[in-house]
């Protein structure tokens, strides 16, 4: 989950939930293919349906990961957000519930 300023205008809702892929495990399929691309940051880059707009991506550059939209996906009720980012940043009224992190040591 993100609730930082770029992703809350973005995404018009007050958290936006990711899921990580290394890029080279990601493969786009379907007849619309890869998202269009824009920059939204010096450094960040957004991908978008080519069809309808949707945002699905975020990828920073020099990174090796890709952020997908967790709700874009067609399985999205199988994955769990297990992180907050910017969570001191998020509406006061929102009820924050994280899964449980299999690979954290504690």
């Amino acid at each position: 989950m993100c609730s930082c300023e770029h992703c809350t205008r973005l995404s018009g809702a007050p958290a936006m939930a990711w899921v990580g892929f290394h890029r080279d495990a990601l493969k786009w399929t379907g007849p619309v293919g890869e998202p269009t691309y824009f920059s939204t940051w010096p450094t960040l880059h957004r991908g978008s349906c080519q069809r309808c707009r949707t945002q699905l991506t975020s990828v920073a550059d020099g990174s090796d990961m890709i952020m997908v939209a967790i709700f874009s996906l067609s399985r999205s009720a199988e994955l769990a957000p297990v992180g907050h980012s910017y969570r001191e940043e998020a509406a006061p009224w929102m009820a924050i519930t994280l899964a449980p992190d299999p690979q954290r040591r504690t």
